[in-house]
């Protein structure tokens, strides 16, 4: 399928959304959401407020209790429509051990592209040549189970953007990871050409990272565009929003 988008028509759409639970938990409650090329939207709230839940809606793997989703312009509500969705948009999700299921990095990294029709050959180059713009070059042949917290994020990464997306959905990309890390996923998204939504606890890796931030509280987007001063000396337009410093 191929979407033609004109430069004012959102990718991705959400009017009215709501989610509630098996059992009457509400998650979702009426979210109104637009994203457009070229957005890097941070998204942020505590627990349970509803961030992931809104990622997999877009993706088709959650329906919706009610209200619409549109992606690409075109309305998404069934397993065929979202099949194309997710040739398009590419989802880190937030436990590593949930996207890497191959014996190495390699395989791993190749599986989205030889899924979407690329050769054996085609695959692995492109497997490699991400590797090497993630840092991983060397790491073709490694164990993916006996790779370290940061590895797997990384090789997880991998995986998302060697199927070339047009958007990415980063679910706390930064969790768990050393400082190092953190900085080297700074740089990656600030290398990319890619528009994104990046789920995150942490203010400052948004910051740094995205151009407008959200706030999710008891399943709705809220929006801060104060800029206040803090006292470890640094200034954003999102300072009224409650975060932490590490």
């Amino acid at each position: 399928m191929n979407f033609k988008m004109t430069e004012k028509q959102p990718l991705i759409s959400l009017k009215n959304v709501s989610f509630v639970y098996p059992g009457g938990r509400q998650v979702l409650d009426a979210v109104n959401l637009e994203f457009f090329t070229g957005n890097r939207i941070g998204l942020m709230g505590p627990n349970g407020s509803g961030k992931t839940t809104l990622f997999h809606i877009i993706m088709g793997l959650l329906e919706p209790s009610s209200g619409s989703v549109k992606v690409f312009g075109k309305p998404a509500k069934t397993e065929k429509d979202f099949f194309p969705v997710r040739q398009k948009i590419g989802m880190l999700f937030q436990d590593p051990d949930d996207q890497l299921f191959s014996p190495t990095v390699i395989e791993d990294v190749a599986f989205g592209p030889l899924n979407l029709g690329k050769s054996r050959k085609e695959a692995m180059d492109i497997a490699r040549r991400t590797l090497g713009f993630l840092g991983l070059s060397g790491f073709e042949d490694r164990i993916t189970y006996r790779l370290s917290g940061g590895e797997k994020r990384l090789v997880s990464l991998a995986t998302v953007l060697a199927m070339e997306p047009e958007v990415l959905l980063l679910d706390e990309p930064t969790n768990g990871l050393d400082e190092a890390t953190k900085e080297n996923i700074k740089s990656i998204l600030s290398d990319i050409k890619l528009s994104f939504i990046v789920i995150s606890h942490d203010l400052d890796f948004l910051y740094s990272t995205t151009d407008t931030i959200y706030f999710m509280k008891d399943g709705k987007i809220m929006t801060d565009g104060t800029v206040e001063i803090h006292e470890h000396v640094h200034a954003h337009p999102h300072g009224a929003i409650p975060h932490e410093h590490d």
